[in-house]
C-alpha cells in the first residue's frame, strides 16, 4: 500500500502489531482481535513496508521483536491507552459513586438538603449517604470519612474547613413582629453552644429578662416552634436565611452578634479521600465556605 500524506499508519495495522508484539505470536494475536492469522500477517507486512523497517524476527515458534519494533511498541501502547482513556472519560457512563457524610440535623435540613439539586447538576455521578447527628457520640460510629461539625474549628485529630460563620439575631413569626416590646415575649432556648441570650442582650446594650420559655435540643426544632409563633428565637445565620427570605420568620433587631462558632467540614487527619469525596468536598467548600 502506498504511503499517504498522513504520517500515521492505518490503525488496524497498528492494532495487529501491538497484539502480536505483546503476545509474541501472530496466531494468538489473530484470536484476540477476531481476525485470521493471514490477516494479521498481512497487516504486519504492510506496516513494515510502510515504515521501511523490519519489526519482527520470525522464529520457529512465534515471533520476536526486532530492536526497532521493541522501541516502537511502548509508543503505540501509550497512544492506544490515551485513546481508550479519553473515550471512556468523554463517552462512557461512569458508575454512580456514594459519598457518606454525617451532619447535624439542622445543617442537613436547612443547608444541605436545599443544595442537592445543585449537587446533582455539578456532580451528577455522586450520591450522598447522609446520616444526621443527634448526639456528639454519634460522630464516633464507623462508616463515614467526612462529617460536618458545629464548633470553633478545633477538633482534635481532624482537619477542618470552615463552612459557616455564625451570626445571632432575634427572629420570630410575623404575627409576633408587631409587638413594640419584643423583649417581653417568651424566649426560646436551644441547648448547648447556642444558649446565648444573655450574651446577645449584653452585647446589644439591652436589658434582658428572665422570661424563658421552651427549651429544645436541636436548632431546627426551635426554629419550627418560632415559626409557629411560640416565642422569639435567637436565630443562627445563615441557617435562618431562607426563612427570612420567605418571610416565614422576621428579624426583630438590626444587631447581630458574631460568634466564633460555625459549621466545619472535617475528616480524620490520617484519612485519605476518594476521588468522589474530594469532588464533593470541593463542591461544598465552593458553595458554602465562609471566612474564618
Amino acid at each position: 500500500m502506498a504511503r499517504t500524506n498522513t504520517p500515521v499508519p492505518p490503525l488496524d495495522w497498528l492494532r495487529s502489531f501491538e497484539a502480536a508484539a505483546r503476545l509474541s505470536n501472530f496466531t494468538a494475536a489473530a484470536a484476540e482481535l477476531g481476525l485470521t492469522q493471514a490477516a494479521v500477517s498481512q497487516h504486519i507486512r504492510l506496516l513494515e513496508e510502510w515504515l521501511k523497517t523490519r519489526l519482527f524476527s520470525r522464529l520457529a515458534r512465534g515471533v520476536a521483536l526486532s530492536p526497532e519494533g521493541a522501541a516502537y511498541l511502548p509508543h503505540i501502547q501509550s497512544a492506544f491507552a490515551t485513546i481508550g482513556n479519553s473515550t471512556a472519560e468523554l463517552f462512557e457512563p461512569r458508575a454512580i459513586q456514594t459519598v457518606s457524610i454525617r451532619a447535624p440535623i439542622s445543617f442537613a435540613l436547612l443547608m444541605l438538603a436545599p443544595a442537592l439539586p445543585d449537587l446533582a447538576k455539578a456532580l451528577p455521578r455522586i450520591q450522598l449517604d447522609l446520616v444526621t447527628i443527634h448526639r456528639p457520640a454519634d460522630y464516633d460510629l464507623p462508616g463515614s470519612v467526612l462529617d460536618i461539625r458545629f464548633g470553633n474549628g478545633s477538633f482534635p485529630g481532624r482537619e477542618a474547613d470552615r463552612l459557616t460563620a455564625e451570626r445571632l439575631v432575634p427572629v420570630a413569626a410575623p404575627v409576633l413582629a408587631g409587638n413594640p416590646d419584643w423583649t417581653s415575649l417568651p424566649l426560646l432556648l436551644v441547648a448547648g453552644a447556642r444558649e446565648m441570650w444573655a450574651e446577645w442582650f449584653a452585647a446589644a446594650g439591652l436589658a434582658g429578662h428572665p422570661r424563658r420559655s421552651h427549651r429544645f435540643d436541636s436548632f431546627v426544632t426551635a426554629m419550627e416552634a418560632a415559626s409557629a409563633g411560640a416565642g422569639v428565637l435567637l436565630g443562627s445565620r445563615p441557617l435562618v436565611d431562607a426563612a427570612l427570605d420567605s418571610k416565614t420568620l422576621v428579624r426583630l433587631s438590626d444587631y447581630e452578634l458574631s460568634s466564633t462558632s460555625g459549621h466545619f467540614l472535617t475528616k480524620a487527619s490520617t484519612a485519605r479521600l476518594t476521588g468522589a469525596e474530594q469532588d464533593f468536598r470541593q463542591w461544598l467548600l465552593s458553595r458554602l465556605s465562609a471566612p474564618a
